[in-house]
């Protein structure tokens, strides 16, 4: 990628997901085309890979992997730049419970792509990023409410209530 193409691109993620037994109904993809079709992101790179109970790390192919007989990533042949190395599927394999697998992808926010430009020719930079995990959210959130009362109405901007 030039050094003028990485100027228009958006923030860069990665995401690993575990499927426990290695099973993996698909139920998620038409919702990963659909943000790459709506242009909310662009993937740069996917990958899986199946750790066997004995410890051994596989790469895997696309596949028929809910058994439907359809190849159920079909849409994603050819998807790759070379970005996931063998480490990088390793790196996922060692967090990976033995007979499970997981899926590596590797994307671009474009939704962000024209705030992340204007912010570089501004001269600014990233020092910083994460992911807060949903689980923690609801944990804050939850003590939050325990700590403003359980009605909810404590805390409310004014001329507000809980109920409406």
């Amino acid at each position: 990628m030039a050094e003028d193409d990485l100027v228009e691109t958006g923030p860069v993620d990665y995401l690993v997901v575990e499927f426990p037994g290695n099973r993996m109904t698909g139920e998620g993809l038409p919702l990963l085309i659909d943000l790459v079709d709506r242009g909310v992101i662009r993937i740069l790179d996917f990958a899986f890979v199946r750790k066997d109970t004995d410890g051994t790390v596989v790469g895997m192919e696309l596949a028929d992997f809910d058994g439907d007989g359809r190849l159920d990533l079909a849409v994603f042949e050819g998807v790759g730049s070379g970005l996931i190395g063998a480490d990088d599927l390793d790196q996922a394999a060692a967090v990976l419970e033995p007979g499970n697998s997981a899926g590596v992808l590797i994307y671009e926010n474009t939704w962000a792509a024209p705030f992340a430009t204007a912010l570089r020719r501004g001269g600014a930079r990233v020092i910083a990023s994460g992911r807060v995990p949903v689980a923690d959210l609801l944990s804050s959130l939850d003590e939050l409410e325990r700590e403003a009362g359980t009605d909810g109405s404590e805390g409310s901007a004014p001329g507000t209530s809980a109920t409406g």
